[in-house]
């Protein structure tokens, strides 16, 4: 005669269901958690990058170097905006000679050629690529965002000096030369208030 209803449950058959639900939960965790990672990707990697040179993007410094060697080299700046961004933006030099370790200033000159205010932000990267963790920056208007009104023209300083190990590195101790590159895009975190902001021309 066959037996009805459901099967008593053995110790075997729990660990099993445990061993179930755990394995639903991890994979709903993954699920979920790799979606936070998309959201936060773009900040993530901009701080990896600026951490390790990653890339060829000049490293965040808090010092001056501590030793300036007997090695000249140039650094060319080049300046873009992108898209629809109303603003002029140019290097007010071309190139500096600098030995290696000694801190420099360079500037660039931006007008807002807009009759409204306007948000900005600059990226940026070195060519050669393998000379960004050693291009290190001690100031930058790159560092937060930039708020123009309209006509406005200002001068933006970037304080840097190239890392000594730069010398020692045999990716990079052959180079002469290093390019600083700057572009400015329209920021997507602006304050709601600027375009209550008065009109006013500098």
């Amino acid at each position: 005669m066959s037996q009805t209803g459901s099967e008593p449950a053995t110790p075997q058959g729990d660990a099993e269901r445990r061993r179930n639900v755990r394995v639903a939960t991890i994979c709903a965790l993954t699920f979920f958690g790799m979606i936070g990672a998309a959201f936060g990707s773009v900040p993530a990697y901009r701080a990896f990058c600026q951490l390790t040179g990653f890339d060829g993007t000049p490293r965040r410094a808090d010092t001056a170097s501590s030793q300036v060697l007997d090695r000249t080299l140039t650094v060319r700046f080049d300046a873009n905006v992108r898209g629809d961004l109303p603003w002029r933006f140019t290097a007010e030099q071309t190139s500096q000679d600098l030995k290696v370790g000694e801190t420099k200033i360079a500037f660039f000159k931006v007008t807002n050629n807009s009759d409204k205010p306007v948000t900005a932000r600059a990226v940026f990267n070195v060519v050669p690529s393998q000379a960004g963790r050693y291009f290190q920056k001690l100031q930058c208007f790159c560092f937060e965002d930039q708020t123009l009104q309209p006509g406005v023209t200002v001068d933006m300083p970037v304080l840097y000096y190239i890392d000594p190990e730069f010398a020692q590195d045999v990716n990079t101790r052959g180079k002469s030369e290093v390019t600083l590159s700057y572009t400015f895009f329209r920021s997507t975190e602006a304050a709601p208030e600027e375009a209550e902001r008065p009109h006013t021309k500098g």
